[in-house]
C-alpha cells in the first residue's frame, strides 16, 4: 500500500453515501420485490451488508445478502507471483429470474466486476444485474458503468485509492495514496 494521502471520505461520508445508494435503489426498482444483493470479497460484501440494512430500514422488508468470491474468475491469475486466497462464495439464495445488485467497494478496470459476472453466470441467469460502487475512480480496461455511484473521484494511474472498513479495519475512511515507487 503507498503512503496515506487525501482523505476523500470519512466515516459519516461513507454512511451518507451508501444511505443514498440504497434509495436510488429503491427508487430505480420501485421497491424490492425480487431483488437480491451480492457483494464481492473483500470489501464489496460488508458495503452490501450495510447497505441491505438500510434497504430493510427504509422498506421495511429484508433483502436476501449474499457474498462472492472472485478469484478463481479472474482473468489476471496466470499473471501473478503467487496462487492468491480462495475464499467462500456465499449465496445459499437462487438468483434466477432476480434483479441483482452487485456491490463492490473501488471500481477501476472493471476487470472485476466481469470476474464477478462470469461467476453469478454459474449461480443462475438473473432477470437483471446492476451494479453499485461507493467509489468509482475511472480508467476502466472494460466497457462496464457502475449504475450507482457513492463518490467519482479522478485518479492517476499512480495513486491508489484506500478503503478501510470498521468491520474490517476498525475505522470507516476511504483516501487517496501514491503507489510506492511510482512518480
Amino acid at each position: 500500500m503507498g503512503r496515506p494521502g487525501k482523505e476523500i471520505l470519512d466515516g459519516a461520508g461513507i454512511g451518507r453515501a451508501l444511505v443514498r445508494i440504497a434509495h436510488e435503489i429503491i427508487e430505480r426498482n420501485q421497491g424490492l420485490e425480487g431483488m437480491v444483493i451480492i457483494g464481492l470479497r473483500s470489501r464489496g460484501d460488508v458495503l452490501a451488508r450495510r447497505i441491505g440494512g438500510h434497504l430493510q430500514q427504509i422498506e421495511g422488508s429484508m433483502v436476501p445478502v449474499g457474498i462472492i468470491d472472485v478469484t478463481l474468475y479472474r482473468d489476471d491469475l496466470m499473471h501473478t507471483s503467487h496462487w492468491p486466497e480462495v475464499q467462500a462464495t456465499e449465496i445459499s439464495f437462487s438468483i434466477e429470474g432476480k434483479h441483482v445488485v452487485l456491490i463492490d467497494d473501488v471500481l477501476y478496470t472493471g476487470r472485476s466486476i466481469r470476474a464477478a459476472l462470469d461467476g453469478l453466470m454459474d449461480f443462475g441467469r438473473p432477470r437483471s444485474i446492476q451494479l453499485a460502487i461507493l467509489i468509482d475512480r475511472g480508467h476502466r480496461e472494460l466497457p462496464i458503468r457502475p449504475d450507482y455511484v457513492g463518490k467519482n473521484v479522478p485518479t492517476s494511474r499512480c495513486e491508489e485509492v484506500v478503503v478501510l472498513l470498521e468491520e474490517s479495519d476498525g475505522e470507516d475512511r476511504v483516501f487517496i495514496s501514491e503507489i510506492d515507487g511510482e512518480n
